[in-house]
């Protein structure tokens, strides 16, 4: 952990900082370690980002009231979000509950079942265009990030995430690529039946929990 008297060095673009800690707690303040500091300001940097995104969706839909949303519980990662949607590239993305994620070095969501190493090359994630970053943060323990310009919503890493992870990976639609089609594409072949109508004010279904097996 970084200190005044130590600074950490400039994150690269791109990259979430890491939260603030008061420098000299109280002795009545229990300590709180390095791993719970990081996953609970990636948390709220997370809902900060939707809720950013939700308000642009809304100013660009004006007297609509409901937006097309994924439930989580009810998807069954068929891969069709990848494929059915109108746009180019789908307007589903894989998004992370941080607050509930293993931060695992062997992370099921990111490598293949038989990696060759547990290391960034390619030929050993699970995801086809590279959408998920791993970056070591303390031993054991590796921060996973998505990069939504290349994820394309398969749903590959949130099948590998919820059959042996806590399903901290999911799928979501976001409003800032969402047309909101009267009929959406996708819900319509949807294999599980996830697809549902919410309010604009309260446009994602995020998972706070891990899922029920």
């Amino acid at each position: 952990m970084s200190s005044p008297e130590n600074p950490k060095p400039p994150l690269a673009a791109g990259t979430l900082a890491e939260p603030t800690m008061n420098p000299t707690p109280s002795d009545s303040t229990p300590p709180v370690s390095r791993r719970q500091f990081l996953r609970d300001g990636l948390r709220a940097a997370g809902v900060a980002g939707l809720g950013g995104v939700a308000g642009l969706g809304a100013a660009r839909t004006g007297a609509r009231e409901y937006y097309w949303q994924i439930d989580p519980d009810k998807c069954v990662r068929c891969g069709r979000c990848a494929t059915e949607c109108v746009l180019q590239q789908s307007a589903v993305k894989c998004v992370h509950a941080y607050a509930i994620c293993g931060y695992c070095e062997l992370c099921t969501g990111y490598f293949n079942p038989e990696p060759n190493a547990l290391n960034t090359g390619a030929e050993n994630q699970l995801c086809p265009t590279s959408a998920i970053r791993r970056t070591f943060i303390e031993d054991p323990y590796y921060e996973y990030t998505i990069d939504e310009q290349l994820c394309i919503g398969c749903g590959k890493c949130v099948e590998g995430c919820s059959r042996f992870g806590n399903g901290s990976l999911y799928l979501q639609v976001r409003h800032d690529r969402c047309l909101n089609c009267n009929e959406c594409a996708i819900a319509r072949v949807c294999a599980g039946d996830a697809f549902r109508r919410v309010p604009v004010d309260q446009p994602y279904l995020l998972r706070t929990a891990p899922p029920a097996h």
